[in-house]
């Protein structure tokens, strides 16, 4: 499967709302973490840099996680969704990073794919039900529950870390570099 944004690539509004920046913020943070890990075959998606574990494959399964996480688990306290529902975390903290090498690309791209489709019906929701203050469904540990304007900017900052992990490889497997994709 060769991968193709189904959009342009995204730039959040130059004078928006804070809904609309956010939003546009980690649409953009999304997009190029899919440019970043397009069109690459089974080796690529497995390529590392130097002493580092971290491959595009496990970035985009991680990534998965995370939205999953963040969206299903924190903000409305659900259950994982498949398979990180199934995963041994206690054996395992690294599982998705691991568990990516087995997976072929469509199976990387397609998770990664869904669980974002998902995360976007969710925050519409919760967008609808309180806006960026509406609280999470899951406490934090000390009894507080970060607002949704929170969770936004956590995930946009785990986006961004892990783009600059996908820049260096990306390079490295066949010279791909820069922000933005060729228009």
């Amino acid at each position: 499967m060769t991968y193709v944004d189904d959009h342009v690539h995204p730039e959040p509004p130059v004078a928006g709302d804070e809904t609309a920046t956010l939003l546009g913020s980690l649409e953009r943070q999304r997009a190029t973490l899919a440019w970043k890990c397009g069109s690459l075959d089974a080796a690529g998606l497995r390529a590392t840099v130097g002493v580092s574990s971290i491959t595009l494959g496990g970035l985009l399964k991680h990534l998965a996680h995370v939205e999953d996480d963040y969206f299903s688990g924190r903000l409305f306290d659900r259950r994982p969704s498949p398979p990180f529902d199934t995963a041994d975390w206690d054996t395992d903290p690294d599982w998705t990073w691991h568990s990516a090498a087995e997976d072929t690309p469509d199976q990387l791209y397609t998770l990664w794919q869904n669980t974002v489709a998902r995360s976007r019906t969710l925050v519409a929701q919760a967008l609808s039900d309180g806006g960026l203050d509406r609280l999470a469904d899951r406490h934090w540990p000390d009894g507080r529950a970060p607002s949704l304007r929170r969770i936004l900017i956590d995930l946009i900052e785990e986006y961004a870390r892990h783009v600059g992990h996908a820049d260096l490889i990306r390079e490295s497997v066949d010279g791909l570099v820069g922000e933005d994709p060729p228009r």
